[in-house]
């Protein structure tokens, strides 16, 4: 009895100590990432050069809504990234579909060509890129890095869309068809609605693409009117001094529609109704 007491104890002891060496590394972990979001918002909140305020201010927040351009760039970022998520999620979605379903060589090859695809770097096309799109006039345009972006996430796109249609039972869709309901009928009323989750996921990655681009925004948009955010935050950036609290209270800026868009659909990233659906099947 003596030694099962001292082997639970001991037993005890160890989980709490790696309980604790868990949380200690959580903690550091979590420190290690936030670090960087710390310093943005503390060089953000901090009085500008030769200011007579003292303490946290949002100064520099109304020094560059009123002296710069930064709302025209926030509406340019968020009108291309809306528009290259709602393009993406709309090929994406029934290319995975097919993925996901179809058999056969075809669908392999592809496939593949999409992985090839998707390893080359941005940079090796961005010369063809601006040859097409000069002559097509849209050179320093949104509709023209807009179309970037969707061919530059398309091919992930399709990738998550078709992992997560393959969570999805062909229960669902056979029961359809037999109701008399076609591929493509099954596709948008039973398949769509129980994928809101995968939706969603691509949904952002393609936001996420457009709105954190430099390279491509920087090389096809010349006009400061037509900038996203990401490059004219380097108008900030001066020779020989930079004022570090306007670039960081623009860099806040930029964070927030990423951070407000995850809050408010982070409730509908949730698997449910497929189990629902299956029932009595």
């Amino acid at each position: 009895m003596a030694v099962k007491a001292v082997t639970a104890s001991t037993t005890v002891g160890i989980g709490k100590s790696a309980g604790w060496t868990r949380t200690i590394v959580l903690a550091l972990v979590t420190l290690i990432a936030l670090s960087p979001i710390l310093v943005i918002f503390g060089l953000a909140l901090r009085p500008r050069l030769y200011s007579d305020v003292t303490g946290p201010t949002l100064e520099t927040f109304v020094y560059v809504i009123r002296n710069t351009d930064i709302l025209v760039w926030l509406k340019n970022s968020l009108i291309v990234s809306v528009i290259a998520s709602c393009l993406a999620l709309f090929v994406a979605a029934p290319a995975g579909y097919v993925l996901s379903r179809a058999r056969g060589g075809a669908v392999s090859l592809y496939s593949m060509l999409i992985f090839i695809i998707q390893s080359f770097p941005i940079v090796v096309f961005i010369i063809p890129l601006f040859i097409m799109l000069s002559r097509l006039g849209l050179v320093d345009t949104l509709a023209g890095v807009s179309i970037i972006y969707v061919a530059s996430s398309v091919s992930v796109a399709c990738w998550m869309m078709a992992a997560y249609f393959d969570g999805i039972p062909t229960d669902l869709e056979e029961a359809a068809w037999i109701d008399g309901c076609s591929m493509f009928g099954a596709f948008l009323r039973i398949v769509l609605p129980n994928s809101l989750p995968g939706i969603l996921s691509t949904a952002i990655y393609g936001f996420l693409v457009a709105w954190n681009d430099y390279l491509v925004a920087l090389v096809f948009l010349r006009t400061d009117s037509r900038f996203t955010l990401p490059v004219g935050l380097q108008t900030f950036f001066q020779q020989n001094q930079t004022d570090w609290g306007p670039v960081m209270a623009c860099a806040v800026i930029m964070l927030a529609p990423p951070v407000i868009i995850f809050a408010l659909l982070n409730r509908f990233f949730s698997i449910g109704g497929i189990g629902g659906s299956l029932a009595g099947r």
